[in-house]
């Protein structure tokens, strides 16, 4: 069963800019997918329009089976969205904001998954504090708590770590794969790409509302052609070699050579040049690499 299915997604705006030009793709039922892009792509509409937030243009996305526009409720009720901005009631402690929440889902009785909840985001001790009084990290971890106080089945976290302490992470991404492991279908988007490559057995990658990728994690790392080397050197690199620098800091380099061949070549015509490598390491390729060619920007 597909949790998510988009199909030749469109959305354009009243002054004409067009942010999904006929995006299609599904998400399997207890997949961690991760749906990548730089800023602009396109990543927050289609999530809006997941969401029942915005309206396509043209085109459809279904949620567990459920139309987002013909059948929103059902729709919205298999969907759980940790969105990026703090949001959050001031009026409320964490536990009274977690059973409203459960309420606007019709939802009675639910503190036993409460009670699991906080205690698997470090919540417990927090759980009558009035969340205006709430540090940002831990704020941040109420707005997770709220997303799956109705058990939904498909799980979108839009920026989840952005801004917040390793233990939040460290936490965070415990409970998310142990919720992905009991059949929960979870949609990842990050500029934390590292995240995405440990956890995500799928990505998509967006650019100025088109996918420009969609492939298994492996399958993506292994497309990446080519060696990257990091030199630290005791002088700066010859001009002569000057095209193979992918990226430069002070004596810092790093070389995109086509083979690991080419790498003797490439220290032999430094000594001969004068030039001694103090440090070389050769670098794995990371989903970030990838990335960046793909898109042409980082992440």
């Amino acid at each position: 069963m597909q949790a998510i299915e988009i199909d030749s997604a469109v959305k354009t705006y009243a002054n004409g800019f067009c942010a999904l030009k006929n995006v299609s793709f599904t998400v399997g039922a207890g997949e961690f997918f991760a749906l990548l892009g730089p800023n602009g792509a396109g990543k927050t509409t289609l999530i809006s329009a997941m969401a029942g937030l915005g309206r396509l243009t043209s085109g459809s996305i279904r949620i567990m089976g459920h139309d987002t526009v013909r059948a929103s409720r059902a729709a919205r009720m298999s969907l759980g969205v940790v969105p990026q901005e703090l949001v959050f009631d001031p009026f409320f402690t964490v536990r009274e904001a977690l059973r409203f929440q459960s309420g606007y889902f019709g939802i009675r009785k639910n503190d036993e998954w409460i009670d699991e909840m906080l205690h698997h985001l470090g919540l417990t001790e927090k759980a009558d504090t009035n969340t205006r009084n709430l540090s940002g990290g831990m704020k941040r971890r109420v707005m997770v708590a709220q997303a799956l106080v109705h058990r939904p089945p498909v799980i979108v976290l839009d920026e989840p770590t952005a801004g917040v302490d390793v233990e939040l992470r460290h936490s965070l991404w415990t409970f998310m794969r142990k919720l992905n492991s009991d059949g929960h279908t979870i949609v990842l988007t990050t500029h934390y790409l590292e995240e995405a490559q440990e956890n995500c057995g799928r990505v998509a990658m967006l650019k100025r509302g088109e996918l420009v990728a969609l492939d298994n994690t492996e399958n993506l790392l292994r497309s990446e052609k080519g060696v990257r080397v990091e030199l630290l050197l005791d002088g700066a690199l010859p001009e002569a070699l000057g095209g193979k620098a992918a990226f430069s800091d002070g004596l810092r380099y790093v070389l995109k050579l086509e083979h690991y061949s080419e790498l003797a070549d490439v220290l032999i015509f430094l000594k001969t040049a004068g030039i001694a490598v103090q440090q070389m390491n050769v670098l794995e390729t990371d989903l970030e690499q990838v990335f960046v060619n793909l898109t042409g920007e980082a992440a």
